[in-house]
C-alpha cells in the first residue's frame, strides 16, 4: 500500500506543482512568462560568475591527478591504512571526493570495475559515495557565486562530515558485510 501511494506520488507530484505553480500565478495576475523570463536571465548571469571558479577547481582537480600526488599520498598511508583494516582502493575515492563529484564517481566506477559491485571494497566505495559530499567543489561553486571569500567553519564542519562518512562507511560495510 505505501509502495504504491509513493509511486502515485513520484508520479504526479512534479505536474500538480507546475499546474499549482500557473494557477496561482493567473490567481494573483502575475505575468508567469514574464517572471520565467527573468529567472532564465538570472540564472544565466549566476552561470557566467560561476565559470572562473569551476575552471579554477578542474585545473586544482587535474594537477592533483596527474602529477601523481594521489599515487604517493595511498603509498604513504598504505601501512596506516592497513593497520586501521580500511583497504587501500578506497583512498582514492575518499581523497577526491570532496573535490569533485564527476571524478570520484568516475574513481568509484573504476574501482567496481575491478574489485566487483558484490565485494567489500565495491560496497565501501559505493556506500562512500552517498554518505559523502564534494565539500570544496560546493564551496567554491557556490560561495563564488553570491560573493562569500571567508568560508570560515564551512571547510572544516564539511570536511569533518566528509571524514564522518568515510568512517561510517567503512565501519557499516565492515559489520554489515564482514
Amino acid at each position: 500500500m505505501l509502495s504504491r501511494a509513493i509511486d502515485f506520488l513520484a508520479i504526479w507530484l512534479i505536474p500538480v506543482l507546475i499546474v499549482a505553480a500557473i494557477i496561482g500565478s493567473l490567481w494573483r495576475r502575475v505575468n508567469l512568462f514574464d517572471r520565467f523570463i527573468e529567472g532564465a536571465k538570472e540564472g544565466f548571469n549566476i552561470s557566467v560568475r560561476l565559470i572562473p571558479y569551476l575552471v579554477a577547481m578542474l585545473v586544482a582537480i587535474t594537477l592533483f591527478q596527474e602529477s601523481g600526488a594521489m599515487e604517493i599520498l595511498a603509498y604513504s598511508l598504505a601501512p596506516l591504512l592497513e593497520w586501521l583494516k580500511v583497504p587501500v582502493e578506497v583512498l582514492p575515492l575518499a581523497v577526491m571526493r570532496p573535490l569533485s563529484g564527476s571524478a570520484s564517481l568516475a574513481l568509484a566506477a573504476d574501482i567496481l570495475e575491478r574489485q566487483g559491485a558484490d565485494s567489500l571494497i565495491g560496497r565501501i566505495a559505493s556506500t562512500m559515495i552517498g554518505s559523502t559530499e564534494t565539500t570544496l567543489y560546493i564551496l567554491t561553486v557556490y560561495f563564488g557565486a553570491v560573493g562569500v571569500y571567508r568560508s570560515r567553519h564551512a571547510l572544516p564542519t564539511g570536511l569533518l562530515a566528509d571524514l564522518g562518512g568515510f568512517i561510517a562507511a567503512v565501519v557499516v560495510c565492515r559489520v554489515v558485510f564482514g
